[in-house]
């Protein structure tokens, strides 16, 4: 059974876990595909992600497998939601899959914020693609 509250992408990335690892874990790259701050693969690592008219939001790193996986809490102040990725190798590619999970859709703010984030992620995981290709990436 699938839990209604959360969203669930996948993408193929045509680059080893390894590069699409630094995407998601080096902030100046970060900042290209999705938005700015000072994510860092390191359990207990607290930031803050700038996401523009929503404000800064701040971030907690939960769970780190380098080059695999990492989790961080998202919004716990007011969404209290937890964004996970995770790498698979395919081929000479990966597999990410992105899981944002916890929207409480009770709330007008969580049932926006799922319904934003449901047709917006597909988007950012567009522009991680598009970094990923460029030679400076």
């Amino acid at each position: 059974m699938t839990d209604p509250a959360v969203i669930h992408c996948d993408q193929f990335l045509s680059h080893p876990p390894a590069v699409v690892w630094r995407a998601l874990t080096t902030p100046e790259l970060h900042a290209r595909w999705w938005a700015a701050g000072d994510v860092r693969p390191v359990v207990g690592h607290r930031f803050s992600l700038d996401m523009g008219p929503w404000g800064e939001q701040p971030c907690e790193v939960v769970a780190v497998e380098p080059e695999r996986l990492l989790r961080y809490s998202f919004a716990p102040s007011t969404l209290d939601t937890t964004i996970t990725w995770r790498l698979e190798p395919e081929g000479t590619g990966t597999r990410l899959f992105l899981e944002h999970a916890g929207f409480d859709l009770d709330s007008p703010l969580g049932r926006t914020a799922f319904q934003g984030m449901g047709a917006g992620w597909p988007k950012v995981l567009d522009r991680l693609a598009a970094v990923l290709a460029e030679p400076s990436a």
